[in-house]
Parts: structure tokens; sequence; C-alpha cells
């Protein structure tokens, strides 16, 4: 018998506590992380380095161009006359220019796509840990990104925390 009131006594207890933890009010937030790393100043400085690093590909791109067009004009205006030996060199220096500007494409693309990781990346962090912190200092359960534009619903009850995190990585 006094097992069975004991029993009684302890299920009570975890029913009891199981509702006060699910009673528990969970505070939502939202935030548009792009917002907020358009106005980070290091957001500025990326992208004038990505635009100088884009300006020099596009200008070393635009000089091979000519230089094939150039070799193209040349070759089609002088082809009858060429010998054999001379028309099989121009066509190989012509077939050598385009593999270099396919390469050079290949390469120039995989350099910009590294450079950019490799200078968003830190920005992004920044950005994420503020959020984080202010999450935590400020008692959020969840946090919305707003950016993505998959959010169906935002309760009157949530939050924006863009000003709050502003305010953690010192912004205006």
């Amino acid at each position: 018998m006094k097992n069975t009131i004991k029993m009684f006594a302890l299920v009570v207890l975890l029913v009891a506590s199981l509702g006060v933890s699910a009673q528990q009010v969970q505070k939502l937030g939202h935030i548009e992380t792009e917002k907020l790393i358009k106005i980070m100043p290091e957001m500025a400085v990326a992208e004038k380095t990505l635009q100088a690093k884009q300006d020099e590909m596009v200008k070393e791109m635009t000089s091979l161009n000519e230089q094939y067009q150039k070799l193209i004009a040349d070759y089609t205006a002088n082809s009858k006359t060429y010998s054999d030996i001379v028309r099989q060199s121009k066509e190989q220096e012509i077939t050598g220019l385009q593999q270099r500007i396919q390469n050079f494409q290949e390469i120039a693309t995989n350099d910009f796509d590294k450079t950019k990781n490799s200078l968003l990346q830190p920005i992004m962090d920044k950005a994420l840990n503020a959020i984080k912190e202010v999450s935590k200092e400020n008692g959020f359960t969840y946090v919305f990104d707003m950016s993505s534009g998959v959010l169906l619903f935002t309760a009157e009850s949530a939050e924006d925390i863009l000003p709050m995190v502003k305010k953690k990585l010192g912004l205006q």
C-alpha cells in the first residue's frame, strides 16, 4: 500500500513537472540577415576588393579576346597566301590561344569564387555570432531569417532582433 502511494505521488510529480515545462513561453525573433550584412563596414571593403578583382579579370579577358580576333582576321585575310607549314602554324597558334582563353576563364572563375568565399565567410560568421549572442542574452527560443523568404507566418509576439544585433556590432 505504501509503495502504491509512493508510486502515485511520483507519477503526480512527473505529470506536474511536464505540465510546467510545456507551459514555458517560447520567445520568437526574426532578422533579415541580408540587411545586416549589407550595412556591415566589412561588406563594403569586400565588395570593393571583389570589384577590383573582377575588373582585372575582365581586362585580361578583353586583351585575350582582342588577340584572338586579330589572329582570326589575319588568318582569314591571308590564309590563301600561306604555305601549308605557315597555315598549320597559324592554326595551331589560334587553337593554342583558344585553349589559353578557356583555361583563363576556368582559373579566373575558381580564383574569384575562392576570394569571394574567403572575404564573405568571416563577415557571415561575425553576423551569425552576433545573432547568437543577442538571442542568448535576450532569451529567444527561435530566431528566423526573413531574408530566405520561406517564413509563412510571423506572430505578433515575434520580435525583430536586427536593432539589437546592430547595437551589438556597433552599427547605426
